[in-house]
């Protein structure tokens, strides 16, 4: 697409990707352990809810610049083996509240570096939370990858204990642009640890790139995508960089001068999607792409994609436990995070207690516009009265301050970013490049926030 200068500007804006509505920014401490605990025990009382387990592992050898995760960057082992026995002493807490034996349909290791612990302790972890937890017939059970330290084993290990997905931390193929970000990752690794995983069976296998990088241009990240469909990978997360060194301090190791510019990061994005979907692959959401016969994007044809903080889903409705430093639940209309700082961590662990740092309770007003913003985000549409046979209420006169906006001389109507017709508001093609502009619309929390930057831009 070639979009006008002004344009760019006016919606290449700092707002929320909306992993969660409300964003964590809006998380308070005034929920701490007693409340998730009611929460749990709210979500025991159906033994048969579904359920996804998150479990984070933070440990990283070294920090690439670009990284915006929670993780510890240590070699020091006794470190990771002194959480290790917290994660597990978690799993125990979480399950007295929320009953054990609770059935898992997503059961996911995400970090840092899942794969930072060697092979044998992969084996404990996973059966310490087992003990508690049971992974249901045709789960998703997935784990992230890093290459440079991943190896046969780790996957022959994960494949032996039931693990079937996999999502390999690629970023870009370029050895120039994987210098400048400090990640030192060769394209031959990545494919023979990659062809190692289709060997073993595994039958889901993402990579996750990021465009806007410093040292990305057309032609490197033409190459480097002529290598992902080469591979095939069944899914690709491609995320826009997101520049936010006033949050992450060691971004400041990229000077903001070489930082694509919003036109080069347009321009890469609508690259993009044009190659990727020349070679068989669907849009899917927001920055993910899937071959036709994926479950996402069956779930897409479907109108039932969904998004959890695992990322985009099929199980629809499940609740989502977090163990692990910053992790965050999902369950019984609220959030819980737990505590970012280790120290913090062990303490409340060790105590016997849900190690939660802050959290949210959903009204029911949260719970609507929730709804909307995440269908919009993962379909694309709302349907009036989907909403209005939902949350009892008439659509037209709920959100008439939202349509209004909308439809104003200068709203994304008029921008050719969304129609409204047939009772639903439906994001164009142009509308789902920026659907998180779109979605903000529907945000009602976005006047209590301070001018103070908080979100990375949407491009």
């Amino acid at each position: 697409m070639d979009l006008s200068p002004a344009l760019l500007e006016r919606y290449d804006r700092p707002g929320p990707r909306y992993t969660s509505y409300p964003t964590a920014i809006e998380f308070t401490e005034d929920f701490q352990a007693d409340a998730y605990a009611d929460r749990l025990s709210a979500y025991s009382a159906n033994p048969g809810a579904p359920l996804s387990l998150y479990v984070h592992i933070p440990f990283c050898e070294s920090r690439c610049s670009f990284c915006a995760c929670h993780v510890v960057v240590t070699k020091r082992g006794s470190i990771a083996d002194a959480y290790l026995i917290r994660l597990e002493r978690e799993a125990e807490i979480v399950a007295q509240h929320l009953g054990e034996g609770r059935p898992l349909l997503q059961y996911h290791w995400g970090g840092g570096t899942p794969t930072y612990y060697p092979p044998e302790t992969l084996v404990r972890l996973h059966r310490s939370l087992t003990r508690w937890f049971d992974i249901q017939p045709g789960a998703e059970i997935a784990a992230e990858v890093d290459p440079r330290v991943t190896t046969p084993e780790h996957l022959a290990t994960m494949r032996d204990l039931g693990f079937n997905r996999l999502s390999f931390g690629v970023q870009d193929f370029d050895p120039t642009v994987q210098e400048l970000i400090g990640r030192g990752q060769t394209a031959e690794e990545t494919i023979e640890l990659y062809n190692t995983a289709r060997e073993l069976g595994y039958t889901s296998i993402n990579l996750d790139l990021v465009y806007g990088l410093p040292g990305q241009t057309e032609d490197t990240m033409t190459a480097t995508l002529d290598t992902v469909i080469a591979l095939r990978p069944d899914r690709l997360a491609i995320y826009s960089f997101a520049y936010v060194p006033w949050m992450r301090p060691h971004q400041r190791r990229i000077p903001e001068q070489d930082v694509p510019s919003r036109e080069l990061k347009f321009q890469l994005l609508s690259m993009i999607t044009a190659q990727l979907t020349s070679a068989g692959y669907r849009s899917i959401g927001m920055d993910h792409f899937a071959l036709p016969e994926d479950e996402l994007s069956t779930a897409a044809d479907a109108g039932t994609l969904t998004r959890n903080f695992m990322g985009y889903s099929t199980q629809s409705g499940a609740g989502v436990v977090a163990l692990g430093t910053s992790g965050i639940s999902d369950i019984s209309g609220a959030y819980a995070q737990n505590h970012r700082r280790l120290a913090d961590y062990y303490t409340a662990v060790d105590a016997g207690e849900l190690p939660v740092e802050r959290g949210y309770r959903l009204t029911d007003d949260d719970l609507m516009r929730r709804y909307i913003i995440t269908e919009l985000m993962c379909n694309g549409r709302v349907c009036y009265t989907d909403v209005a046979e939902r949350f009892d209420v008439d659509f037209a006169t709920t959100f008439a301050t939202e349509l209004d906006v909308l439809n104003a001389p200068d709203g994304l109507v008029r921008e050719g970013m969304v129609e409204l017709r047939d009772g639903a508001i439906e994001a164009t093609d142009l509308g789902r490049m920026f659907i998180r502009s779109v979605a903000r619309v529907f945000d009602a929390h976005t006047k209590n926030r301070s001018d103070k930057p908080m979100f990375s831009k949407s491009i």
